[in-house]
């Protein structure tokens, strides 16, 4: 027994120095050896004397599963480290059903990441962060053979889970009372009825939460289930939806101000939708068959009406003044109302519908009513990026106005640029136009990402 905790202590010693060898590399392998820095790096990574500063300096770290700084990035107070198996179990969503692999986040200096990086060293499936938790006997021999300066480095190391001085909140954190009395308004037993909390974001669950929705959204297996379910065909693995799905942005241009997890999801930490039920609506059909959206749009009987009225007033010769120009674009600002409530119904069918054989759409409204096709088909994610589609969309719009109205009057350029003008200004246009920008900027950055971790992988 004895030998095979020599042996097990040896090969912890060794998991250490090939560390510090990999880091003393990386920054030496440009100095020339007779280099003054060159020999102050030399000895910096000796292993005593790195071991010494990195349990000084790991007291500017703490390793945590709730943090403050993403409800309020100037907030000071306490972080807290709290693995699974400390919580209570319950049937809700929490960090308590993290698995044993979960991502501890840590908070503090970031010139001194360094030192976790070392402690999450693996040797036989065991990081020597839990190692010093443990207060393992095994590292303890592995960092020296003085067993009192052994044990002083592991009470730092190990100190890294807990928070800095006494539990505090903060002026910039958030607060709430929760009632845990019989009635709100006893004012006489106010305090006692009230419990109050200050929460803090669970930081190892949302990195979870961050990398199974992008595995389900981005990865190959999810991409072959969805293109097998548009196909009819069968897969193994099921196909993952998270509708309406929104990103925060935590820490701006500088997410490793927040936490290394944050700084790892570049800022993005997803939101699921959190909304009351809706009233059941009617079964939207893909645009299948048809040559252009419009031949579908013109079908709506509050179209055709405003169509008829503006057909009748402009037939009916007004005076070219402000009042027949305002009655003009109230009645059209009142169709491109119309256009945006119908084809926003098409966002809501399955992505990639367009992919079908029966859909002969014009590509620029595909790419106008099937944005999110965008995330699983690189090629059409390349075309709509690189192409106007939507001042081709505003085109098509006023020649399919112009040609509805000339069934009674004579319109043309004028007209058409008009329509087209009024169209590219409208308010609501320029917002759906922003939210699309916004989603594909978002999309790119998460793909960006997801592609990063699995060539670091």
């Amino acid at each position: 027994m004895p030998s095979t905790i020599r042996s097990n202590a040896q090969l912890l010693r060794k998991v250490i120095d090939n560390f510090l060898e990999e880091r003393l590399v990386s920054k030496i392998e440009k100095l020339p050896p007779d280099d003054p820095k060159y020999q102050t790096l030399v000895e910096q990574f000796q292993f005593d004397t790195w071991i010494n500063d990195a349990a000084r300096r790991v007291g500017q770290l703490q390793v945590v599963t709730h943090s403050l700084k993403p409800i309020h990035p100037d907030a000071k107070g306490s972080n807290l480290y709290a693995p699974p198996e400390s919580l209570n179990k319950h049937f809700l969503v929490g960090s308590h059903a993290l698995p044993a692999d979960f991502a501890g986040d840590v908070v503090g200096n970031a010139a001194a990441l360094d030192v976790y990086k070392f402690l999450k060293l693996e040797y036989e499936g065991k990081s020597l962060l839990e190692r010093v938790l443990e207060n393992d006997t095994e590292l303890a021999k592995a960092l020296s053979d003085n067993p009192e300066q052994a044990q002083v480095w592991i009470d730092a190391f190990a100190a890294i889970t807990e928070p800095r001085g006494e539990h505090a909140s903060h002026t910039r954190g958030k607060q709430l009372y929760w009632l845990v009395g019989d009635d709100a308004a006893d004012v006489e037993n106010g305090a006692e009825n009230f419990h109050l909390l200050a929460p803090l974001y669970a930081t190892s669950l949302a990195h979870r939460v961050f990398q199974t929705i992008n595995h389900d959204r981005f990865s190959e297996e999810a991409k072959e289930s969805r293109k097998a379910k548009r196909e009819g065909k069968y897969a193994g693995q099921p196909v993952h939806s998270y509708p309406n799905l929104a990103v925060q942005k935590m820490g701006g241009t500088k997410p490793q101000n927040i936490s290394q997890l944050n700084s790892e999801r570049g800022g993005n930490n997803y939101l699921l939708a959190s909304m009351p039920p809706s009233w059941e609506k009617q079964k939207v059909s893909p645009p299948y068959n048809v040559d252009s959206i419009f031949q579908r749009f013109e079908k709506l009987s509050s179209v055709k009406k405003s169509l008829s009225n503006l057909a009748w007033f402009l037939s009916s010769d007004p005076s070219p003044n402000v009042h027949t120009r305002s009655r003009v674009d109230n009645i059209h600002g009142s169709l491109i109302d119309e256009l945006m409530v119908f084809t926003s119904q098409f966002h809501e069918l399955p992505a990639g519908w367009s992919t079908n054989e029966k859909c002969k759409l014009p590509v620029e409204e595909i790419y106008w009513l099937d944005p999110e096709r965008a995330e699983d088909d690189e090629q059409f994610r390349q075309g709509r990026k690189n192409i106007d589609w939507a001042a081709t969309v505003r085109q098509r719009f006023s020649n399919w106005l112009n040609e509805k109205l000339s069934k009674k009057l004579s319109v043309g350029d004028v007209e058409f640029l008009h329509w087209q003008k009024k169209l590219k200004e409208d308010a609501t246009h320029q917002r759906v136009l922003d939210r699309d920008r916004r989603w594909m900027a978002s999309l790119e950055t998460e793909l960006d990402a997801w592609q990063g971790a699995l060539d670091d992988e």
